[in-house]
């Protein structure tokens, strides 16, 4: 699945997320008459213009799978070298038969080669992709293959990257038409004499059907379309003409035609509301802290000098059981680790994106980065999970560490190999190379583990968190508290702030990962994040608070529960995405949709479960560390 096609934009939505391009990253100057290459990349299902545009399969092909019958090099397809995340995510580039030349045949109408047994089991198969409206991805000096269209909102041109397999409206006996031939118009700049660099690449797909003779016939305005015969034997001929339109648009600036905000009004009002929310959560958190904790602290620490004797009650009352060690300490300190790690490989990757140095031409960079910055940051997992167990009471400290390097890779790793084998019986490009799972398997072992360990003896090395106030060594049993607080209610109340915060981004993000939809605007990605992160902080002070107020000194697993309540939200939006949105036949494609949604809940609520236990952490230790304990 081309998940993550950001990784080939850079932010441009802000002003401080300009873009640029890395040293070694420069432009290819052609002179006339050189060639210029033109790579294949897989097939991909995307979202037609329509009145209800869905998404009808998850399930991408190799351009080379024998079953389409598209025209090979004479010298045979050959795979170019491809990033880590562009493996990862379903990337695969082949060279390919397309004869083009700098300035050169310009309007001369060419065969790419003819077919000449397209078999009916073939014919089915091509009609039903085209059913599921395919589109082919080419790639031209770094640039993706796109069609022209026209935004309806703004009437702004822009250029949607890929373009369609056949014709499905319809109107053809019922039966689609494989388009099989393509006008190719390729906008070139002249910085200087003799000096040419390709600055757009535009597609129009057409049907041509007729005699599949080896003469070229490019009049697709004449022609009948091309309908495959799903009974029997036909040829197809395929046929291409190349157009060379001089641009005004420097190399610098050739990806502005591509990154089109569509209404960046939408992203706008989700950020403003974002911001609105986390004031609101604010400004609620800080009168509290100010008039209750303010006005009971004040009282407590009175009591000494007072002369009335004045017994303890709400927070205060459970000043000896705060810091109990909760059930499950172990467990509890893995899943913090685990999502300190994946807070930190977020945080430097939308830097990363934000200050441009994620290429828009080196596809898969973002993932890369991505990957790279979840296995170094072992050592951040590593240490904070061992403090974190420590001062919960842990004793078996090897035994952490370990289990921190070990059981959220492994759940990871399991859940990618079952969607793997799902895309592998399917016959999808996307299945991950046996090669890759295995380098996968090395940064695991060889670099994030060793790393996990490294920062767990240094969290050991600095010991617990101390804490103001000394545990009891009875527990006193504790009232029935109202409804509102029990742990999975407070989950799911709590997460609709941080869902509410992020849900209209959520849908460009889903979009991307799901639609081979660009996702691009890395600046109000990174604002919305930082949004939803204080929002999940503070509301789960707020609900820690509330339950030490009912005598609940349990806070330790609500807390992480309260601040990871948006993943259940997330869920809920993934299951309406699914059926606004999708029309999945296929057992595979809506497998792997609902393993794909499981795990960005899962990631989604081990880092806001994260934020949610350490804010609450803090904030515990400053409101017990304020009063006099006698």
């Amino acid at each position: 699945m081309r998940t993550l096609a950001l990784s080939v934009l850079v932010a441009r939505a802000l002003p401080l997320a300009s873009a640029f391009y890395l040293p070694g990253a420069a432009p290819t100057n052609y002179r006339e008459g050189e060639r210029v290459e033109v790579f294949v990349n897989t097939l991909t299902p995307m979202l037609m213009e329509s009145d209800d545009p869905k998404l009808k399969s998850l399930i991408n092909y190799d351009y080379y799978n024998p079953m389409f019958h598209f025209c090979e090099p004479n010298d045979g397809q050959k795979a170019q070298p491809e990033s880590l995340g562009s493996i990862l995510f379903g990337d695969r580039l082949f060279n390919s038969p397309y004869d083009i030349k700098m300035l050169k045949d310009n309007g001369t109408c060419k065969t790419l080669c003819a077919v000449p047994d397209v078999r009916g089991d073939e014919a089915k198969f091509i009609n039903d992709r085209i059913k599921e409206d395919y589109a082919l991805n080419w790639l031209v000096d770094g640039l993706p293959a796109a069609e022209m269209k026209i935004d309806t909102r703004n009437d702004d041109l822009f250029f949607d990257m890929g373009f369609n397999l056949g014709n499905n409206d319809g109107q053809f006996q019922n039966l689609p038409a494989l388009n099989n031939h393509y006008d190719i118009i390729l906008r070139y700049h002249n910085p200087s004499p003799d000096t040419y660099r390709v600055v757009g690449v535009l597609v129009w797909p057409s049907s041509i059907g007729g005699p599949q003779t080896d003469e070229p016939n490019c009049d697709y305005e004449n022609a009948e379309p091309l309908l495959l015969n799903e009974d029997g034997t036909q040829a197809v001929r395929y046929t291409y003409r190349v157009t060379w339109n001089e641009s005004d648009t420097p190399w610098a600036t050739r990806w502005d035609n591509y990154l089109h905000i569509f209404d960046p009004r939408i992203h706008w009002f989700s950020l403003i509301n974002s911001i609105i929310i986390v004031i609101f959560l604010c400004v609620m958190v800080g009168m509290i802290l100010l008039r209750s904790v303010s006005r009971d602290i004040s009282r407590y620490n009175a009591i000494d000098i007072s002369e009335d004797v004045q017994e303890d009650w709400g927070w205060k009352l459970v000043h000896g059981e705060v810091f109990r060690t909760p059930r499950n300490p172990m467990f509890l300190s893995i899943m913090v680790g685990n999502g300190a790690q994946l807070i930190a490989m977020v945080g430097i990757t939308l830097v990363f994106a934000l200050l441009g140095f994620l290429s828009p031409s080196n596809r898969g960079s973002l993932a890369t980065v991505m990957m790279v910055c979840w296995s170094f940051f072992g050592c951040i997992g590593g240490y904070i999970s061992s403090r974190v167990y420590a001062s919960l009471g842990g004793a078996n400290k090897r035994k952490n560490a370990f289990l921190t390097a070990t059981v959220f890779p492994t759940a990871i790793f399991i859940i990618i190999f079952i969607l793997n084998f799902f895309l592998i019986t399917a016959g999808s490009s996307g299945a991950v190379p046996f090669g890759t799972m295995l380098l996968i398997i090395l940064l695991w072992f060889g670099i994030s583990a060793p790393l996990s360990a490294v920062g767990a003896y240094f969290g050991t090395k600095h010991g617990m968190i101390r804490h103001p106030v000394r545990v009891n060594p009875i527990p006193r049993q504790i009232p029935p508290g109202p409804k509102y607080l029990r742990p999975w209610v407070a989950a799911i109340l709590s997460g609709i702030l941080p869902f509410g915060a992020a849900f209209v981004e959520l849908y460009f993000v889903l979009s991307s990962l799901f639609a081979s939809r660009a996702y691009y605007a890395f600046g109000f990605l990174a604002l919305t994040a930082s949004v939803v992160a204080l929002t999940a902080a503070t509301v789960t002070i707020l609900f820690t608070y509330f339950c030490l107020c009912a005598e609940e000194y349990r806070w330790h697993w609500r807390a992480f529960l309260t601040g990871g309540g948006s993943a259940f939200w997330l869920l809920a939006y993934g299951l309406f995405y699914w059926f606004s949105r999708m029309s999945l036949d296929s057992f595979s494609s809506l497998f792997l949709y609902m393993g794909y949604l499981f795990l960005l809940a899962l990631m989604d609520f081990l880092v806001t479960g994260t934020i949610g236990f350490l804010a609450s952490y803090w904030a515990v230790r400053r409101l017990y560390s304020s009063i006099r304990i006698d």
